[in-house]
């Protein structure tokens, strides 16, 4: 027999521009309806919650009873996208819930803030998101990530996200630094002394 995230993945749609759905998450009203906006000129069904608790009894990972009776043809979320800093429980919080279930864990979450501090955005890309945007967001900014979404380059499919990409293009590696030198390199290096 299969298990619920085998019948949910099953049913997942081929992501098209009309059929992808996306859970905007933000405790900010004005918030909440840009991104909505957003979402709807790129063509997003959008459902929009006002808290991390809200998103998580939307997609039935709240505890409650309902999980064992999902309907899962109305449940065809392609992209969360949250805000970090809520009340409650964080965009942080959300994301981690999100990544430990077995059904919903391939879903690409997006992660918002104004802040740009960049443990924040580091924490939340090693948790899993697929990108971190700072706020406020823009139309290119969805449709950047809608694209991407939709192209099938999410990290499912392997590929680094765009905003990971931009960050270790700013910040260099220290793997290559710290990492033991073998002889050959070691007599490289000081033959160039």
């Amino acid at each position: 027999m299969a298990s619920a995230a085998d019948l949910f993945l099953h049913r997942l749609p081929e992501v098209s521009a009309r059929e992808l759905h996306v859970l905007a998450v933000d405790d900010s009203h004005v918030d909440r309806k840009v991104i909505e906006r957003l979402l709807k000129i790129s063509s997003c069904k959008v459902t929009v919650v006002d808290s991390g608790t809200r998103a998580l009894q939307y997609l039935g990972l709240d505890g409650g009873e309902e999980n064992s009776s999902i309907d899962f043809d109305s449940m065809k979320v392609n992209l969360i996208m949250t805000d970090y800093s809520m009340p409650g429980m964080t965009g942080f919080e959300l994301l981690k819930r999100i990544k430990e279930s077995s059904i919903f864990r391939e879903i690409p979450v997006v992660v918002m803030s104004s802040e740009n501090i960049l443990t924040r955005i580091d924490s939340c890309l090693e948790e899993g998101a697929e990108e971190f945007l700072l706020k406020p967001v823009k139309l290119s900014d969805v449709k950047r990530v809608t694209d991407f979404i939709m192209r099938g380059e999410g990290k499912k499919g392997g590929k680094i996200s765009q905003k990971r990409r931009r960050l270790d293009d700013c910040i260099p590696s220290l793997s290559a630094e710290l990492s033991p030198l073998s002889p050959s390199t070691l007599a490289s290096k000081k033959s160039k002394l």
